[in-house]
């Protein structure tokens, strides 16, 4: 099997810029400090940007000596010391950067940032603040009048909402792309580099190729997919002068990750949605598409899903789901001068041939393969003609552009009118959601990288085997998309959404061997934390567009909402109405300012003076001959030839030329996740490494009570107490569910050392009927029930301090561990004799401290270091190995062990 390459990782992740009268410098540096770039950014030129890339790659002790230099030579005194030359503006992660309005340029800085997300190894931040800065000094600025409204009108843009970066793993685009570039063999990226070298690398892309004897590693990193990325117009003026590490792309939406614990196994999910940078706006102010085929409102949510047990791209185990939301793509709008809630929707223009809509889909195409399917959740049946007329328009479109297409990629058209379902007693929302998910997913499939496993073969499901997408021998590819709309994609979107998330989890669980039966069902663990997902999800999307959160949830669709909730509902609909009449008209302008959509200009109109954006979005408008696709053949050639897979995803030489190719040496920190994760050069807490609180469904959503199946699969269901309680099963079935769990799960060490430690909501130990305390130590129940308390509260200290039961006669080794603990309470330097009989069979058991002190009063030992046996030793270099992508071969003996355990566990 050919060897993959490694991401590249940003040499470039702590920054500290310094500032003279004449220049800024910006140093930046790895994480680990030990290479350093430098940027010089000229500050006496008023309105002109000038930026030098020092190029060369410093080590510590060359930059101290730089800066050292530079502050000498710049005090204004020679010799004089009270006084500095070089100050140190402001530490920051990263560049976001340039921006200039009718003064000088401005540089925007990550002065905070949080971490979100883990994707084997690879860190998701947040950004929490950030910090802009005027570049020109004082004496050459040029003042204009106008100048502090731009800036204010840019900065209402709150770049710590919702912004997400990272060092190494490219977000725009999704996981089955980065995955599929880094499966790419050596040996087509060895032939392919001497063919493209000229095209596809920059200028210092021949830094570090010299390796030892031919040992080095391929690092590899592609172009951002751009539309998604919301800084690019900021870096564009620096993107083709500067190294590609200082460039740090960043997106819009939302990133959220939560561990699904299956029975001590972590499973890491997580949800990302990129917001387009492409015709983007507010709720009511952007509708339909422009004239290019972008949409408004047009969101990307991948659902991933990783074994958390290994952490590494090459052997780990990988899972995802995309899916897309956007406004219906046609000429429309909506007039909200007349301050209406529901503004009469008009379509603007004329467009016999589908025009717009044939760019739209031929995106989706390029990007997502086939088939397209689409979900139109809008109103068909209306007193007055409202949404309809966006139904019959797109029904229309659609029909036009099927007839040229090839009869296996046509565009696959669902309509369903959802908010008349809802009101319907009779009918239940969710489960025709269900049927038209399954239909869904079976279409387009899902990625993994791994083939399918065992158990599908085990345990065959008929569902698998109707299963779509793309079969290839290290795994699946997920062909074609379903993109979902209503009128806002907003609440109905939402809940559309997640039942087809949910339904290709189950597919996801199932093919890495998690569950046995491609199927989740509500009310258990794992559907609530993907739930709780989703909704944040929704309503973080719903901030961004829409200006309040989510008014209809998925518990509204299962009408299983409290009363408190329709209040809520009611304050969310106001705060959106509020929002889209007053404020959405400046955000609209902010983010036509930030994308750089509009330019200011001196001697032009400024950009509160615009009547209206149409023409800045629709830029055809401003041609005397615009130019038009043919009518018939709309789609673009090459994208078509590669269905059903995604034109962007195939190996071919366009492709290649968006690659970036660097030979490192083996060990380099640059293409080191290992390293760059847990970080084995620095002195690191806990709390550090370990900052991601994210939500478990151990921790949050299992009852705490025992008695009550581990698994996040089993369906539970609130009791008149409030707790909640194993669904549709008897006391009975429950206990012999936990005793087949048991069975198939490995033998404690003792019967007596078995506890949970778990408590309930309440602080103290309650007893249900057929179950002990969480506290208590099972014993033996005699007829009276007094002496069974008595005895229970005698042992429950002793166990809990020593770790040994009392209640039965003592054997030799409980009886030197608790001698071991009444020694080290009384600081002894000498055992007793007693003890050192009682020890003789397990010498190795007992601590042994030697005092080092001259002084018999202090507390002062030398301890020597536990011995570790082979075994260990192989055990944990094994694992070490395992996290690199080496894989240890199985024995004979790992081999029967696994046959024992699924003769034990299903036959």
């Amino acid at each position: 099997m050919p060897t993959a390459a490694a991401p590249i990782i940003s040499s470039v992740q702590k920054l500290v810029l310094y500032e003279t009268r004449a220049r800024y410098f910006l140093v930046g540096s790895n994480h680990a400090e030990t290479k350093y770039r430098v940027l010089k950014i000229d500050r006496t030129e008023p309105k002109d940007l000038v930026i030098i890339d020092d190029r060369h790659v410093y080590t510590q002790q060359e930059v101290r000596e730089l800066l050292g230099r530079l502050d000498l030579g710049n005090r204004t005194k020679m010799g004089q010391k009270g006084s500095s030359g070089l100050f140190r503006a402001v530490s920051a992660f990263g560049i976001v950067g340039f921006v200039r309005f009718l003064e000088g340029y401005y540089i925007v800085l990550i002065t905070k940032r949080r971490k979100m997300a883990d994707i084997g190894g690879h860190a998701i931040y947040k950004i929490e603040d950030t910090n802009m800065i005027y570049i020109p000094n004082d004496s050459v600025r040029i003042t204009h009048p106008d100048e502090a409204r731009y800036l204010r009108i840019f900065q209402n843009v709150d770049l710590s909402s919702n912004f997400y970066f990272s060092y190494s793993y490219d977000l725009s685009h999704s996981l089955q792309y980065n995955l599929t570039v880094l499966r790419m063999p050596l040996e087509m990226l060895k032939s392919e580099t001497a063919q493209t070298r000229q095209e596809s690398f920059d200028i210092f892309e021949d830094e570090g190729l010299t390796t030892q004897g031919g040992s080095g590693v391929f690092g590899i990193s592609s172009e951002p997919y751009m539309k998604y990325v919301w800084n690019g117009e900021l870096l564009d003026i620096i993107k083709n002068t500067v190294h590609r590490d200082w460039l740090l792309y960043i997106i819009h939406g939302f990133c959220g990750q939560s561990k699904l614990l299956i029975y001590g196994r972590p499973v890491y999910v997580t949800l990302i949605a990129r917001r387009s940078s492409k015709f983007a706006g507010t709720r009511f102010l952007k509708r339909g598409a422009n004239c290019e085929g972008d949409v408004a409102n047009e969101v990307e949510t991948e659902q991933i899903l990783c074994d958390a047990s290994v952490m590494s791209f090459t052997a780990g185990s990988y899972s995802s789901y995309v899916q897309v939301r956007g406004s219906v793509p046609l000429y429309w709008s909506q007039d909200i001068s007349t301050m209406m809630p529901k503004p009469p929707i008009t379509l603007d223009q004329a467009d016999p041939f589908a025009h717009v809509a044939a760019l739209h889909f031929d995106q989706m195409l390029q990007r997502f393969g086939s088939p397209i399917i689409i979900l139109n959740l809008v109103k068909e049946r209306e007193k007055r003609k409202h949404e309809r007329i966006l139904s019959e328009e797109l029904v229309a479109a659609v029909t036009y552009l099927n007839q040229f297409l090839p009869p296996e990629h046509t565009i696959v058209y669902i309509p369903w009118d959802m908010a008349k379902y809802t009101k319907s007693k009779l009918c239940n929302v969710l489960d025709r959601l269900n049927v038209i998910a399954e239909s869904v997913v079976k279409k387009t499939g899902f990625f993994v990288n791994r083939p399918d496993s065992y158990c599908s073969i085990l345990r065959p499901d008929e569902k698998w085997n109707e299963l779509g997408g793309y079969v290839i021998p290290t795994g699946r590819l997920q062909t074609g998309i379903l993109r979902t709309n209503c009128v806002d994609c907003l609440d109905r979107t939402n809940t559309a959404q997640f039942m087809v998330g949910k339904c290709a989890l189950a597919y996801q669980l199932y093919s890495l061997g998690l569950i046995d039966k491609p199927n989740l069902q509500f009310d258990t663990d794992a559907v609530r934390l993907f739930e709780e997902l989703y909704e944040d999800h929704g309503d973080t999307l719903s901030l961004q567009y829409g200006g309040s959160q989510l008014v209809h949830r998925v518990k509204t669709y299962r009408k299983i909402a409290p009363w408190t909730q329709h209040s809520k509902d009611i304050m969310q609909t106001l705060s959106r109405y509020y929002s889209n009449a007053f404020s959405d008209a400046d955000r609209q302008d902010s983010i036509n300012l930030f994308l750089g959509v509009f330019h200011p200009t001196e001697g032009k109109p400024h950009l509160w003076e615009l009547p209206t954006d149409f023409y800045l979005h629709h830029k055809n408008t401003m041609r005397l001959l615009p130019t038009r696709r043919s009518y018939t053949y709309w789609w673009t050639p090459e994208v078509i030839r590669h269905l059903p897979l995604p034109y962007d995803e195939v190996i071919c030489a366009a492709n290649l030329r968006k690659l970036t190719v660097k030979k490192f040496h083996r060990y380099e920190e640059e293409i080191d996740i290992h390293s760059e994760f847990f970080r084995p050069y620095e002195l690191s807490s806990f709390d550090d490494t370990f900052c991601l609180a994210m939500t478990s469904s151990a921790r949050d959503f299992m009852p705490k009570t025992i008695g009550i199946d581990p698994s996040p699969f089993t369906v539970r269901k609130p009791d008149e107490t409030g707790k909640s309680v194993l669904g549709n099963k008897s006391n009975r079935e429950e206990t012999v569910l936990q005793r087949k769990t048991a069975a198939s799960a490995p033998p404690p060490p003792s019967e007596e050392a078995v506890s949970s430690s778990s408590e309930d909501d309440s602080g103290t130990d309650r007893e249900d009927e057929g179950s002990v305390s969480q506290r208590s130590t099972p014993v033996k129940m005699t007829d009276t029930g007094d002496s069974a308390k008595v005895t229970e509260n005698t042992v429950q200290p002793m166990k809990e301090a020593y770790g040994i039961n009392l209640s039965d006669s003592l054997s030799e080794e409980d009886f030197s561990i608790y001698s071991r603990f009444v020694q080290l309470g009384q600081s002894q330097h000498k055992q007793d004799k007693s003890s050192q009989q009682l020890c003789h069979r397990c010498p190795d058991a007992v601590i042994k401290l030697t005092p080092i002190s001259a002084f018999s009063e202090d507390n002062i030992y030398e301890v020597q270091p536990p011995r570790v046996d082979r075994k260990s030793t192989e055990i944990f270099q094994a694992h070490i190995q395992a996290s690199q992508g080496i894989m240890q071969p199985l024995g004979k003996e790992d081999t029967a062990m696994y046959r024992e355990y699924i003769r034990n566990r299903y036959l």
